[in-house]
């Protein structure tokens, strides 16, 4: 695989993303998962078969010895730019933005791994932030609540969402998973509420409104994403997410 008149579009901890020509190359640092990159791959290909309106997988190969995932590139503007550019149209933002996240848990793809899976590997990983106490809290929290299969995003904010004459396009399916939908909204309000408080209680209400769910059952999952989001070792963000894995707040 070869980048070519490329230009950097984002540059992360462990992986720096090119536009390449009509492609969209992201580059791994040495000494990552092989495997998580394959699985990422197959997550997207997967998602690819349930007819949503996104980008597609090209390649996986090597750049520069540096594993490497090629996927098509999509010309438009995200929905966040396109929220601060226009802030009188929020509201209109967020009535597509909650609409997109609707249709893709309408999907189902079988193969995805289970959310709930993934949940409790990332629980058991806190040792060093959560005491056991804690982490059997999340545990047994995450335990009753009801196992579905629909299409998770795990990562739906506007920045992944792609606006171009075409329509709209959802982005970077690196975490995609089939489980229950709430826990997906529960991480979006969360990703929201890491900017805006305001904005992230107008997604929520309606986010419930659309999908006739109780707002209660979407803050149940709030603990749980919460500490999934903490993996992420995000030092600016520690604070904050420990306030919302207080699991006593919301017994």
């Amino acid at each position: 695989m070869k980048l070519e008149n490329s230009k950097v579009l984002v540059g992360r901890a462990h992986k720096t993303v090119y536009q390449s020509g009509n492609s969209v190359v992201k580059v791994f640092e040495e000494g990552y998962s092989k495997a998580d990159i394959f699985n990422e791959a197959l997550n997207h290909a997967r998602v690819e078969e349930t007819g949503l309106n996104i980008p597609k997988v090209q390649e996986v190969g090597k750049v520069d010895g540096k594993w490497a995932i090629s996927i098509e590139h999509v010309e438009g503007e995200t929905l966040a730019d396109l929220m601060k550019k226009n802030p009188a149209k929020t509201d209109e933002y967020l009535e597509l933005f909650v609409d997109l996240q609707l249709q893709i848990h309408e999907k189902k793809a079988p193969l995805l791994n289970k959310l709930k899976d993934k949940l409790i590997r990332q629980i058991d990983s806190l040792k060093d932030e959560l005491d056991a106490t804690a982490r059997y809290e999340l545990h047994t929290r995450l335990d009753g609540m009801p196992k579905h299969t629909k299409v998770c995003h795990g990562d739906f904010n506007p920045t992944n969402v792609i606006i171009n004459k075409d329509g709209a396009f959802v982005i970077d399916w690196s975490h995609a998973t089939q489980g229950n939908a709430s826990a997906d909204a529960a991480m979006t309000y969360l990703l929201f509420a890491l900017e805006s408080e305001e904005l992230a209680e107008k997604y929520m209400t309606l986010f419930c409104k659309k999908s006739d769910t109780a707002k209660q059952y979407v803050q149940q999952w709030l603990p749980i994403v919460a500490a999934a989001q903490m993996t992420k070792k995000n030092d600016s963000e520690r604070d904050f997410l420990a306030k919302w894995i207080d699991v006593v707040e919301y017994q």
